[in-house]
């Protein structure tokens, strides 16, 4: 169908679609001035609205730019957030960012289409069906906030003006179009426009009624005259004196402003005030109207106002990293200390490698997630990338040095770039522990998989399981199911994500992306589904019970890797561990570098967070890097989703209290004298007792910072104490309080902290 154009060549379906998308965007700017007046109404606490980015895409970027914008405006107001007297945020206050947010993402996502119109027009019908679903849900939102304001205008007639002139609920309920043909097209974008003028008069009216309360009873009575009840607006007799003058914020203050000289401007000359709310909400509207010539100088103002609110925003970390708080970190520390004392037991030593490793020594290691390995840019004639694990540049290092064997941990950050999600980032640590060289057969294998065990035991995280398979076994596997050699890894690869998905999820993506015959595929999966107890299940298969296990016996790297696993789980059993582990030949381990054993812990329970440790044997990696091949097996603990858990069960034992500092004394000094502070703190520091100062004229103020950090001594020292030559000593848990002579504190410190 031939698409009509006007006078200058632009057809109904661009002017249609450019229309859609320049008021669409006008309304994500002024919805969020608009939605700032409301806010300043409601008189609530927007501590809801102290949104951040944690670093694993759980919320989403334009949500934390609207409630942003939204504090940013009514910073200063004395209406919104004052402690102790504000309500919290419910309903359609706090829904603010997700409803607004969401609608600016279908409009940049609309926007992205615009010039795409002639040669993809399923593709904007589809971002513009996206854009009225949002629009329809900003409306509503919107409508609701209106609503609210209402209640609290108090002024009569204004209620019936609402309900006479506003569209209502219903008018935002009409059905989906077809977007079959490029006639339905157009007929889509028409209909859209039509919803979003629906919104825009709504949004005119949340406006309407919040300006009304801030500032229409003052507006009315700068003329000194009355509303008579005829004309619907008359005002409550408790709202005819001048109210005192509001403090709102820096933004919405500027904005109603610019409302007030406006609706001035346009009363200019008006005798009287008969009709004051007709006029203020038809003057409103006019101005909210994107038409209006005068609607540009309102929408710049907003943009002005955001933009300026922008240089004073908190700055942020970068997508997929985040800070750490200080009862994070002791969370943190803890559990790293906990590990290394395990990895110390093992007797493995410490190592550290460079942040960064050539890019020749990580690309090829990785199978398909290789793709996430972080390029840096050329800073000196050589290419490099962040280190996307710490086994590679172990082995590196193996064969750098020559080295026969070793056994190592390192804890430290690795980088992803990966798309954050809930418990997955881009910058975060791994724990691990490696053993390379020729030693008793499997036993690495079984040192590691049981200092794995004792790590998450020690750590108290609750119930959890470790998956163990042998590469050498799906190798077998897939060989037997007929699968070519060269799809081995990225077959592995998708089985690996049997614990995310289901196998008929997994099937499909083997036979349309991977070229596996159905049969093939189908076969996979009477082997895959196999799992249970380790030994009862592993001697079930070697009695050839099945034909799955005749199969595997008869094939001889498979039948290899059943001998190695019956060593290593009787090693297991006699080592009282063997209960916490499950034979489960899905798992298939993504990474091109294992060559046997293969494990993955998985924590089961209430905390969603999918693996938290796996590892295996790499008998082949070091060579690569050397001339000798050196055969090595090791584990890696997912420490962030570990400590992720442990954070969980901080914040549901509301009883368990920890030191935030390892403070052992706070000497507190009621004299503003430095000297006295210095000299006493230093001899604390001197005899290696972790010690800080605080001079403050107030005893309890000591008091509570001690109580605070859980510091278990104070030194007091007042006027009294520096002229008697004694100090203070206070146990902040029991208030025991006991003079000591000033030249014995150290001892006397020494003898309570180390009995």
């Amino acid at each position: 169908m031939a698409t009509k154009e006007d006078g200058r060549g632009v057809s109904t379906l661009q002017e249609a679609i450019l229309t859609l998308d320049q008021h669409s965007s006008a309304l994500s700017t002024i919805a969020v001035a608009v939605a700032a007046l409301s806010c300043e109404v409601s008189g609530v606490d927007l501590e809801a609205f102290d949104l951040s980015d944690s670093g694993d895409g759980s919320l989403a970027k334009e949500d934390i730019g609207v409630a942003a914008d939204i504090k940013a405006m009514v910073n200063g107001s004395k209406l919104v957030g004052s402690k102790g007297k504000s309500k919290p945020a419910l309903g359609s206050i706090s829904e603010i960012p997700e409803i607004i947010g969401n609608f600016r993402e279908a409009v940049k996502n609309l926007h992205s289409v615009t010039r795409l119109v002639l040669n993809s027009r399923k593709k904007v019908a589809g971002k513009a069906l996206l854009l009225e679903f949002e629009l329809r849900s900003l409306g509503e939102s919107s409508w609701n906030r209106a609503r609210l304001n209402l209640s609290s205008a108090g002024i009569d007639g204004l209620k019936s003006l609402f309900d006479k002139d506003c569209p209502n609920g219903e008018s935002l309920t009409n059905g989906e179009s077809s977007t079959n043909s490029n006639k339905d097209c157009e007929r889509l974008l028409g209909e859209v426009n039509e919803v979003l003028k629906t919104v825009w008069k709504i949004v005119a009216w949340e406006a309407v009624t919040a300006f009304v309360v801030l500032e229409g009873g003052e507006l009315l009575n700068e003329k000194g005259g009355q509303v008579a009840e005829s004309d619907g607006g008359d005002l409550k007799s408790e709202k005819k004196k001048k109210k005192k003058k509001v403090v709102l914020g820096k933004g919405t203050s500027v904005i109603v402003e610019l409302i007030k000289d406006w609706l001035m401007a346009k009363r200019a000359g008006a005798g009287d005030n008969s009709g004051f709310l007709e006029r203020l909400a038809e003057d409103l509207s006019l101005l909210l109207d994107p038409k209006c010539l005068e609607f540009n100088t309102l929408l710049q103002k907003v943009k002005e106002v955001l933009g300026s609110n922008e240089s004073r925003r908190m700055p942020k970390t970068p997508k997929g990293t985040r800070d750490f708080a200080k009862e994070q970190m002791v969370i943190r520390k803890k559990a790293f200390s906990t590990i290394t004392n395990i990895f110390e037991r093992h007797c493995a030593t410490a190592l550290d490698t460079p942040a960064f490793e050539l890019r020749e020594t990580l690309m090829g290691k990785y199978g398909e997630d290789s793709k996430l390995v972080y390029d840096l840019a050329d800073q000196g004639g050589e290419l490099c990338c962040l280190r996307y694990d710490l086994t590679v540049p172990f082995a590196r290092y193996v064969a750098m040095n020559g080295l026969t064997s070793f056994k190592r941990y390192h804890i430290d950050k690795v980088w992803r770039r990966d798309n954050p999600s809930k418990g997955r980032y881009r910058e975060f640590y791994q724990c691990d522990f490696d053993i390379a060289g020729q030693f008793e057969k499997m036993g690495p294998d079984f040192e590691v998989v049981r200092a794995l065990i004792e790590v998450l035991d020690a750590l108290n995280i609750g119930d959890y399981e470790i998956k163990l398979n042998h590469r050498k076994l799906l190798d077998g596997v897939l060989e037997i199911c007929g699968v070519p050699p060269e799809k081995f890894r990225t077959i592995c690869s998708s089985i690996d994500k049997l614990d995310k998905q289901s196998f008929e999820q997994v099937k499909k993506e083997m036979v349309e992306q991977k070229g596996l015959s159905v049969e093939t595929a189908d076969k996979i999966g009477t082997f895959v589904k196999i799992r249970g107890p380790p030994l009862e299940l592993l001697s079930k298969l070697m009695k050839e019970e099945g034909n799955e296990a005749n199969e595997l016996l008869k094939h001889e790297a498979s039948k290899e890797a059943l001998s190695d696993l019956m060593i290593l789980f009787e090693a297991l059993e006699k080592s009282r561990c063997i209960n916490k582990v499950v034979f489960d030949l899905s798992l298939a381990r993504g990474l091109d570098y294992y060559t046997g054993v293969i494990f993955e812990a998985v924590f089961k329970g209430g905390v969603q967070v999918g693996s938290i440790g796996a590892g295996g044997r790499y008998d082949n990696l070091i060579g690569i890097f050397g001339n000798k091949q050196v055969p090595a097996v090791g584990m890696s603990l997912g420490i962030e989703r570990v400590l992720t858990i442990m954070e969980e069960k901080v914040q549901k034992d509301k009883n368990q209290t920890f030191q935030l500092s390892e403070t052992q004394v706070l000497v507190g000094v009621l004299e503003n004298q430095l000297g006295i502070a210095a000299e006493l703190v230093s001899e604390l520091w001197d005899a290696n007792i972790k010690a800080e100062f605080k001079i403050h004229k107030k005893v309890m103020k000591l008091i509570d910072h001690a109580s605070s950090l859980n510091i278990p001594w104070m030194v007091l020292v007042g006027e009294r104490e520096l002229n008697e030559g004694i100090v203070k000593l206070k146990n902040i848990a029991n208030k025991d309080e006991e003079v000591i002579p000033r030249g014995k504190i150290v001892e006397e410190l020494q003898a309570r902290l180390n009995p």
